[in-house]
């Protein structure tokens, strides 16, 4: 059974471990033998924990044999993003500088995961810095290839959680996204992925430093689970959900919300802003607005989203204005080329006054108060994630034209965290190879929502990882 025990879901691993069917070391080893098998052809999975996870599994088995109770996710492996930190291993941030940054303590949702009794088994690659792009590839560990095609990226930046989870690496991965960065490889990559509401998980942003960053990295980043099934993503997210004194940021509420009078409306909007989607992603949403009908929903094709341009621009002011002051020492760490795709909105982005940033703040409000109004009417929309299939490694990088039409294809996901609201990415099928999806966004809060709808679509399309890494015919 061993050699099987990584295709499982998380839930089944862990319920498995519950019962003594397995145990949790035999769930560590079988995903070790994974690892083994088909990292060295993705490049997911950076710092391999194997000794650590395979006693924190043993520690899980002695508790279950003296009769001690088990958590939801017992004996589940689980990869975390090289940017958070896992108490006693580096957070290099995929910077060379940074390979001895030995973190003091587990980041607040890598305790959350492993209080659940999750395992982490893992660092998994990025950007290097999260700056130099959507690809993942980062200066200290090299390159991670997508496993459905190494000729198209697996996206970013949480792209080694991403291929790690659907190759069955591991059965959870803990990203974070600012802009689609758990979304974006989720649909590249054939899983599904939780960008939460801001305030929903907990966190603690100052790892390189003492000092908490500014108003953009604080409201716009959140930590967020990626599965291969939405029962999974569901089980993360009552985890890692919750208030700690650590943070004020995060409050506490329900996982789940009142349930809403009639069906619930769905929003269809397949080309966010008008700016152009793929026949490939315009049919993805068709399927999951279909699958959703038939799961009882209102689903209504509306005109479009509020604000998008205005919103989007807002993102890039507000972020650079708390950038530029570092850039020209993070610049420095990014390496070779990496400071590009940061570069060229620094090229084009100026840096707003102090009468312009406080302008701006109302602004920001001002367009969350729009999409409070539209989600009024509207608890859900469903949409793109990213409006093109997964493109070439380093397009974003390569020049300016490469730079825009990415943005543009993720604009979506900049709004919505800009805004921040959930939003669950889900997989819909595969088409030329490669996997298709969507998202499906919703009430601040209403993580729930977003959830039943993805498992609606789930339920009548089907799930499509793992996967053994594909090679060129």
């Amino acid at each position: 059974m061993q050699d099987t025990i990584w295709t499982m879901t998380a839930a089944e691993q862990a319920a498995a471990v519950r019962s003594g069917e397995v145990s949790a070391v035999e769930v560590v080893d079988s995903h070790l033998a994974r690892i083994a098998e088909v990292n060295p052809q993705v490049n997911a999975v950076t710092q391999l924990l194997a000794d650590r996870a395979r006693e924190a599994a043993a520690a899980t088995d002695r508790r279950r044999a003296a009769g001690g109770q088990l958590g939801p996710l017992a004996g589940v492996p689980f990869t975390v993003k090289e940017s958070t930190p896992v108490e006693g291993v580096p957070t290099t941030f995929g910077v060379r500088r940074f390979r001895d940054l030995v973190a003091p303590a587990d980041a607040l949702p890598v305790a959350r995961l492993r209080a659940a009794g999750a395992i982490p088994i893992g660092h998994s690659n990025m950007p290097t810095l999260v700056l130099a792009g959507m690809h993942t590839r980062s200066e200290l560990f090299g390159e991670t290839a997508n496993p459905w095609d190494a000729g198209r990226t697996p996206g970013g930046s949480s792209g080694g959680d991403a291929v790690a989870v659907a190759t069955g690496m591991a059965a959870l991965g803990l990203g974070n996204d600012s802009g689609g960065s758990v979304r974006i490889p989720a649909q590249f990559c054939g899983v599904t992925a939780l960008k939460p509401s801001t305030g929903r998980f907990p966190a603690d942003r100052r790892v390189i430093g003492p000092d908490d960053p500014g108003p953009a990295t604080q409201f716009l980043v959140t930590d967020g689970p990626l599965a291969r099934s939405v029962d999974d993503l569901r089980l993360a997210y009552e985890v890692l959900a919750g208030s700690d004194p650590r943070d004020p940021r995060a409050v506490p509420v329900p996982v789940r919300g009142a349930r809403l009078p009639g069906p619930v409306k769905v929003a269809v909007v397949a080309d966010p802003g008008g700016h152009g989607v793929h026949p490939a992603v315009r049919a993805a949403v068709g399927t999951a607005a279909e699958a959703l009908r038939d799961a009882g929903y209102d689903v209504r094709e509306v005109p479009d989203v509020p604000r998008l341009d205005e919103a989007l621009e807002a993102y890039d002011r507000i972020t650079v204005t708390e950038f530029a002051p570092t850039w020209p020492a993070v610049r420095g760490l990014l390496g070779e080329g990496g400071d590009r795709f940061i570069g060229m909105v620094m090229e084009r982005v100026r840096p707003a006054t102090s009468d312009e940033l406080v302008k701006l703040m109302g602004t920001w409000l001002d367009i969350r108060r729009s999409w409070a109004e539209f989600l009024e009417e509207y608890p859900l929309l469903l949409a793109p994630v990213f409006t093109e299939p997964p493109v070439e490694p380093g397009l974003e990088s390569r020049d300016r034209a490469g730079r825009d039409r990415v943005a543009a294809a993720m604009r979506l996901c900049s709004a919505t965290s800009f805004v921040g609201v959930p939003g669950v990415a889900v997989p819909t099928g595969v088409a030329d190879g490669l996997p298709v999806g969507v998202q499906l966004v919703g009430r601040p809060f209403r993580e729930d929502l977003c959830l039943d709808a993805a498992r609606a679509v789930e339920d009548r399309l089907g799930v499509f990882t793992p996967i053994d890494p594909r090679t060129a015919a």
